[in-house]
This record gives C-alpha cells, structure tokens and sequence, in this order.
C-alpha cells in the first residue's frame, strides 16, 4: 500500500498536461475511429431507402458496402506501413480528409455511379485513417497498465462502433438516409480540429528506408482481389463458381509473389519476421474467425429482426443497444484490470465462450420470438463476450512489436478485422440465403424460411467461435501478468480524471 501511495504522489505531482494531453489524444483517434467503424454497418439500415431514392438494381446495391469494403480491406496493410515512413499523424490526417469529403459526396449522390466511387473513396480514406491507430496509441502508452486501459477504450470504439452504427442508422434513415454520410462532417471536422492541436508530429523511418513498390503493389493486389471474389461472385454465384475459383486462385498467387518479395527484398514493406510471434499470429487468426461470426450475428440478426419480427428501422436499432452498453462498460472500466490482473489470454477465452453461448441461443430463435426471451439474453452474452474479448486480442496483437513495426502490426490487426467481415458476411449471408431458397421451393412458409435460413448462419458462427477458442487454447501463450495492486489503480484512475479536469 505505501508503494501505491508512493505512485499516486509521483503521478499527482507530474505535470497534468501532459498526461491529460495524451488521454484527450486517445479520444481524439477513437473519434476518428467510431466515425468510420459506424460507417460499415450504419449503412445496412438504410440500403432500402437508397435503392428506392437512387434506383439501384438489386445486385448493384449490393456494391454499396462492397465498394467500401474491397479499398478498406485491401489498402490496409499498404496504410499501416506508410504511417511508419511518413509518419502516423501525418498518414492520420490525411485518412480523415480523404474520408470526410467523400462522405460529403457520398451524401450529395445523386446516382448508383457517384454513391459506388464516393463509397470506394470512403474506403481508401477508412484504411489510411483506421490502419495507423493502434501504432499511434503504444507509442503514447508504453507503460503496461495505461497500455491495458487505452487498448480496452479503443478496442470498445472498434468492436461495439457495429451495434452503435445500427442504433444511429435506424433514427437517421427515418429522417433521411443521407444523413448517414453527412453526419461524418462535423465529427471529422471535430476530429480534425483535435488532431492539429493535440497530437504531436511524429517522424517516420522515411521512404528510403522501406519503399518496397513491389511489395506494395503484390499485397494491395492481393487483398482488393481476395475481398472482391468474396463479396462478389463468391456471394452470387457459390464458391465452387470458375469465376470464384479463378480469382481465388489469381488471389493465391499473387500472395505468393508478395512473400517471396518480402523474404529477399532488402526493405521489405512487411518483414516477415513480425510473424514469429505466436500470440501476434494466432490473435490475427482469431480474430478472423471471431469477427466473421460476430459480423454474421450484426447483419444476419438484423435481418431477422426486420424480416421475421418486423422491427422497424428504429426498433431494430434499438435492438442492439445493449451490445454497446455493456461492451462500453467492460472496455472503459474494467477489461483493463482484468487484463493486467490474468493475462489477455486467461481474459480472452472466457470472452470467447460468451460469444459462442451467445450464438447457439440464436440458434433456437423461433419464428414469433419475443425480444426479451429470444434477443435480449444474447445480446448481453455478446456484449460481455467482446467486451472481454476485443482488448485482449488487440493486446496479444500487438504483443513483441518494435516500435518502427507499430504501425504495420496494427494495419495487419484491422485488415485480419476486415477480412473476417467480409469473409463472414459472404459465407454466412450465401449459405442462409441458399437454405431460404430450398424451403420455399419446397412449399415452406416465408418466415420459416427466413428464420431456418438464419439459424444456419447462426450455427456456422458458432462453429467460427469453436475454432477461435480451440487457436486460443493450443496457439496463445500465457503472458504474466503484471501485479495488480486495486489501491494503487483506483489512485491512478483518480489522477487521470483530475489531469483531464485540468486540461478541460
């Protein structure tokens, strides 16, 4: 204890500007962050609207979000290790204009043409702004315990951002669906704003030091094709397609052709060394197929929700509301101490059975179910689930990385993050939408369809979330923790709130 108080009285005497400066400076990029985190799924709601408003076919608007989805996917990794030469503010900055002044004109669309290049703009400008973040907050929080805590706001903001987009979608599209894209304005112009004048510049390795074009061109390539073939002929035509075997096979090769690249380049844009971590690999691993199920419960349980139980925009939103709250909740408050308390692994695994349980009550959703009987229960499994779950993958993510492979380490934890949406909305929204068709063929009645179609996509979740916790329990090692001491975090907590009150 006099240890604790001895710590209290060091932090309290330090200058409270520049400890507060660098919390507002982790509100200021998960700002930057929410504001496109809510872009990915704030769209669903309204799609409906703007196929109406802007006469989309059907197949066309589906490009909407796969525009978006194929340039945030696949520049990713080229964004994170850009941020490392250029410097991560300045890569940052330049993200949320691109990003912002697209939305604007995503907003000002006024037909199928314009909103697809204005959505695929928005993408480029997602991966430069998103892919730099977590470099950015370890290199302002090297101390483990403040590490723990940042990585738990940020990972709340990257996870639970899906559940809030649904909720703010539903009210906006009931005023205009425009609203969804113009809304980023003010917050980017916020973010912006608090950019300038709180994060410090920082200057990176240089280009001369790892411009690899080859590389860059290889793995940009690669991963546009990869996430096209998934969202594109894999989501229309099946996955036996030749069109999807043939870009999958293209997608292969070009992979190969970038790992060759990178084990003989002299300044390889990703050395591949970063991967003899195994809690950095296997968390990169988990997270895929964890975000694939988690993607498939947001989007497949929206669409139950309207389709089945015909919730309105605002309703369906509103469904979702305690996801949010309780991720918000554990991330903010509490992931933290429990990371530094066991280790992210011994936090990780727990949180991954939630999401699991979670996914297999879905499983029994019956066609008349009732909210708080068949949703709510699985909505607080989930919440808790990736509330424990999120901040442990970012730490084991970005676990043994140099500082000048910051940046890398996090464009590759959000680009396995956008690669398992992606992955998980093809595979689950194809094989429910086949199992719907084959039982209204075979005279099924719509909602029975709909919903046995639903619960295919709920179980091939769940079983996403077994292999997840199998990777966990055979590939993760057990990190000590830190001690723990509760006085001395309650004194810290204490002292970080009275440094913000200072700056405020």
């Amino acid at each position: 204890m006099t240890e604790a108080k001895e710590r209290h009285r060091q932090v309290g005497d330090a200058p409270a500007g520049s400890d507060s400066k660098r919390w507002l400076a982790l509100y200021v990029l998960c700002g930057g962050m929410l504001m496109i985190v809510l872009d990915a799924t704030i769209v669903n709601v309204a799609l409906a609207d703007i196929q109406t408003d802007l006469g989309f076919t059907a197949s066309g608007l589906a490009w909407v979000v796969n525009g978006y989805l194929i340039s945030f996917g696949g520049l990713l990794m080229l964004a994170g290790r850009l941020g490392d030469l250029i410097g991560r503010r300045t890569m940052f900055l330049s993200g949320l204009v691109v990003f912002t002044l697209s939305s604007a004109l995503c907003g000002a669309a006024v037909n199928e043409v314009t909103l697809i290049a204005a959505r695929f703009l928005q993408g480029i400008g997602g991966a430069m702004t998103s892919a730099v973040i977590l470099g950015m907050i370890f290199a302002m929080f090297p101390d483990p315990r403040e590490q723990a805590k940042a990585i738990g706001r940020y990972a709340f903001v990257a996870s639970a951002g899906g559940a809030i987009g649904l909720l703010l979608g539903g009210f906006l599209t009931a005023l205009d669906w425009r609203l969804i894209f113009l809304v980023n304005l003010p917050i980017g112009i916020a973010v912006g704003i608090g950019v300038l004048k709180i994060l410090d510049k920082d200057k990176g390795a240089g280009l001369k030091d790892g411009a690899d074009v080859p590389g860059a061109v290889l793995i940009t390539a690669a991963l546009m094709l990869g996430v096209y073939a998934i969202v594109k002929p894999a989501a229309e035509y099946g996955w036996t397609d030749p069109v999807t075997l043939g870009l999958g096979a293209a997608t292969l090769v070009l992979l190969g052709g970038f790992i060759a690249r990178e084990a003989t380049a002299a300044t390889p844009l990703m050395p591949l060394t970063i991967f003899r971590s195994r809690n950095l690999s296997g968390a990169n691993v988990i997270q895929v197929l964890t975000v694939a199920g988690m993607f498939g419960m947001f989007f497949m349980g929206s669409l139950y929700l309207k389709q089945v139980l015909g919730y309105s925009p605002i309703q369906l939103g509103t469904a979702f509301f305690p996801v949010a709250a309780i991720m918000g909740l554990l991330s903010v408050r509490y992931s933290e101490r429990l990371v530094m308390r066991f280790g992210a692994r011994k936090v990780l695994i727990p949180g991954l059975l939630l999401i699991l349980v979670a996914l297999l009550w879905l499983t029994q959703a019956p066609v008349d179910g009732s909210y708080w009987i068949d949703i709510f229960g699985p909505m607080v499994l989930f919440g808790t689930g990736a509330g424990l779950a999120f901040p442990s993958l970012m730490n084991l993510a970005m676990s043994g990385v140099e500082s000048q492979e910051a940046g890398l380490a996090s464009g590759l934890a959000n680009t396995t993050m956008q690669v398992g949406g992606a992955l998980g909305l093809a595979v689950l929204a194809t094989l429910s939408a086949s199992k719907t068709e084959h039982l209204l063929k075979d005279g099924v009645a719509a909602n029975v369809a709909l919903t046995n179609g639903f619960h295919l996509a709920f179980w091939i979740g769940a079983a996403l979330l077994i292999v997840a916790l199998v990777a966990a329990v055979v590939v993760l090692k057990s990190v000590r923790p830190q001690p723990y001491d509760e006085l001395e975090d309650e004194l810290l907590l204490e002292a970080e709130v009275a440094s913000e009150r200072t700056v405020i």
